[in-house]
């Protein structure tokens, strides 16, 4: 197998050509420039992660190193950082993700090497948070149910007849998860009046947040929409079961912006199906969403393709939230979003 050297490239950004743009305006562009000659080189664009740790067919061929390369940007698709694909990176010190989890790739060996890892997941808060929120306000109002009504054809006063509806100030909110996430759903549920309840076994500044800890059970008994901001872990796999899910009062609502792995799908399906629950989702099992999927056809479900943080402000925010980190880093300060070995174990 033949090597082919790239000598000249002190920054890689392993970033869909398609996505640049969104990451990267004019100005982030110019920045990522200044940054590369900090570290001694040029950028080069490579379209997506994926093209780090591709092999010719066969495994033969030729294989592309970077020997100058000291920081790595990535995005969604980032293959793991193997041995074999840090060999290709031997200078690396760095590696910035434009997203949140940094968990598909990161490894040990890559701690080990001295490589660190950052990641812009602060950047996607906001605008999950508002999401979030809007979901929130559509279960307590039943738009889903009026909307699926009304252009579905339904006679004008069968539309109208829904369950009860509340006004947010004043409601019971359940929080699952006290993630970046989920303290600016908080901001945003304390700042309109509702009552918070948060389950999450590492919160300790309810007070400062102005919410009630409480157990998980606890939470789905009280709230009248419960809402998902939990990481992707072993534990937290189907978290809302069949069992959680019958806990929950009639009427109440469930939102997921987080992740399908919190939910047992089929559970959810067969709760959604008796009209006693309603539920707004950005997440699934299957994506795309099959379009023979049941959910497309329940009249108490909200549905979005997974697009919850895809925000012009969003995108271009976690731009620069890695473009912060890279000048960080050449100047050699510390990092504000490092993710350590530590924190991979509590990571979405």
């Amino acid at each position: 197998m033949t090597a082919a050297l790239d000598a000249g490239a002190s920054l890689l950004v392993a970033v869909p050509e398609r996505l640049r743009g969104e990451f990267f305006d004019a100005e982030a562009s110019r920045r990522l420039g200044a940054v590369a000659e900090a570290l001694g080189g040029t950028v080069e664009w490579l379209d997506g992660g994926g093209v780090l740790g591709e092999l010719p067919p066969g495994g033969t061929g030729t294989t592309r190193h970077w020997p100058a390369v000291r920081a790595l940007v990535t995005s969604w698709g980032q293959p793991p950082l193997t041995p074999a694909l840090l060999d290709r990176l031997p200078a690396l010190e760095l590696v910035a993700h434009t997203g949140a989890t940094v968990r598909p790739f990161a490894t040990a060996e890559a701690h080990a090497r001295g490589v660190r890892i950052t990641q812009a997941g602060q950047g996607m808060a906001r605008p999950v948070a508002e999401v979030a929120l809007a979901f929130t306000l559509a279960l307590l109002h039943r738009i889903p149910r009026f909307d699926h009504a009304l252009t579905a054809g339904v006679p004008w006063e069968r539309a109208e007849d829904v369950p009860p509806r509340h006004e947010l100030a004043g409601s019971t909110i359940g929080v699952v998860g006290a993630s970046r996430t989920g303290r600016a759903f908080i901001a945003l549920l304390t700042a309109l009046g509702a009552r918070v309840l948060v389950a999450d076994p590492y919160l300790t500044d309810a007070d400062d947040l102005g919410v009630e800890p409480v157990d998980l059970d606890d939470l789905f008994r009280r709230s009248r929409v419960v809402v998902l901001h939990a990481p992707s872990l072993p534990e937290t796999h189907h978290l809302v079961d069949a069992r959680r899910l019958a806990l929950m009062p009639d009427g109440a609502g469930l939102v997921n912006t987080a992740r399908s792995w919190l939910v047992d799908e089929d559970a959810l399906v067969a709760e959604l199906r008796t009209g006693r629950v309603d539920a707004a989702l950005d997440v699934f099992d299957a994506e795309p969403l099959p379009t023979d999927h049941p959910l497309r056809t329940l009249p108490n479900v909200l549905l979005t393709p997974h697009h919850a943080a895809g925000t012009v402000e969003g995108r271009l925010r976690q731009g620069r939230i890695v473009l912060d980190e890279l000048e960080r880093a050449a100047r050699g300060e510390p990092l504000e979003h490092a993710v350590t070995p530590e924190d991979l174990e509590r990571m979405a």
